[in-house]
This record gives structure tokens, C-alpha cells and sequence, in this order.
């Protein structure tokens, strides 16, 4: 069975709009609880620390980023959604299975602890929470480094007319352009 997601007047309640990119206003509801900003903020802190380059991702709002992201309603968030909060449950599920506590209630060794053994550790239980790591810091990384801050730890300055002498495009080239 073929589905369309259909977007706009027409589109259903739970899907909402698409936004306006002008007013900056998301017409969708954000489905991340407490608890899992709480969890993504010092998952995303501890995968992008502050150093020299730039603060901790979730102060530059990673957390919002991923929130926004999974609570889209186009086919790759959808995708991503069951997938990150289903992460961040295997991340609960192995703090407690080691420490007796929810991942965010960790100590931040115990936290890294925890993301070093799942990164570099082949058990069957690392390997079921590594994807979702992976998730999460692939979605983390592309959240920081689309801000201003992110783009000033890589030294990306944008745009930006470079001295030379560069010839104009020739004839042909603005013919073929539609430009002449």
C-alpha cells in the first residue's frame, strides 16, 4: 500500500505543517520528555565537550536540534524517531544493568565509562546500543556543527570575496547559463 504524507491545509492533525521559515515558529508539537533532553544533554556534552574551539554542544542547542528533528514529521525524522528514543532507553537499560541507575543519574565517569565500553567494546550488549549511539552522535555532530559556534571550531568562515584576479566567464559560458 502506497501512503503520501500529505503536508499543508490538507494535512492531517498529527503531522502539522510545514513552517514558515520567516517566522521561525515550528508547528509541531516537540515529543522528547524531561527526562530524555536530560539524558540527550550530557549524551551530546560528552560527544562534543567544551574545549578552545567552542562550548558544550547543548549549549549551543544540540538538544533542541535532535528534539526538532524527531519530532518532524518527514519520512527520514520518522525514521530516526523510534530509533533515538529507543537509544536513549538502551542507554538507561545498560547504566542500570551496570551501575543501578538511569544514564543521566551517572557520574560523568561512570558515563564515559560507559560510552568508551559501548565504542570499543563487541559484546552483544554494546553492540545493540552502538547503533543508537551512532545515531545519536551523527545527528549531535550535524546539529553543532550547522550553528555559528560549530562552524568557528572548524574554521568554516562562510562566503567570503578572496583577492585574485579572476577572469569574468566567457561568452559561451553566459550563453549556455541563459545568461546572454
Amino acid at each position: 500500500m502506497n501512503q503520501t504524507l500529505v503536508f499543508g491545509a490538507d494535512a492531517p492533525a498529527t503531522l502539522g505543517f510545514d513552517p514558515d521559515l520567516l517566522k521561525k515558529e515550528i508547528p509541531w508539537p516537540r515529543l522528547l520528555t524531561k527526562d530524555e533532553k536530560e539524558t540527550l544533554s550530557q549524551l551530546v556534552d560528552l560527544l562534543i565537550p567544551a574545549d578552545d574551539h567552542g562550548p558544550v554542544a547543548s549549549e549551543v542547542g544540540v538538544v533542541d536540534f535532535l528534539d526538532e528533528w524527531i519530532s518532524a514529521p518527514y519520512p527520514s525524522q520518522l525514521k530516526d524517531r523510534d530509533a533515538m528514543r529507543e537509544g536513549i532507553k538502551r542507554f538507561d537499560a545498560l547504566a542500570q544493568h551496570r551501575h543501578k541507575n538511569d544514564f543521566r543519574k551517572l557520574e560523568a565517569t561512570q558515563q564515559m565509562a560507559l560510552l568508551e565500553a559501548i565504542a570499543t567494546n563487541g559484546s552483544e550488549e554494546n553492540k545493540r546500543v552502538f547503533s543508537s549511539f551512532k545515531l545519536i552522535r551523527d545527528r549531535a555532530a550535524a546539529g553543532y556543527y550547522t550553528t555559528r559556534e560549530g562552524w568557528k571550531a572548524i574554521g568554516y568562515v562562510g562566503n567570503m570575496p578572496i583577492a585574485g584576479n579572476f577572469p569574468a566567464p566567457t561568452e559561451a559560458a553566459l550563453k549556455h547559463a541563459g545568461l546572454l
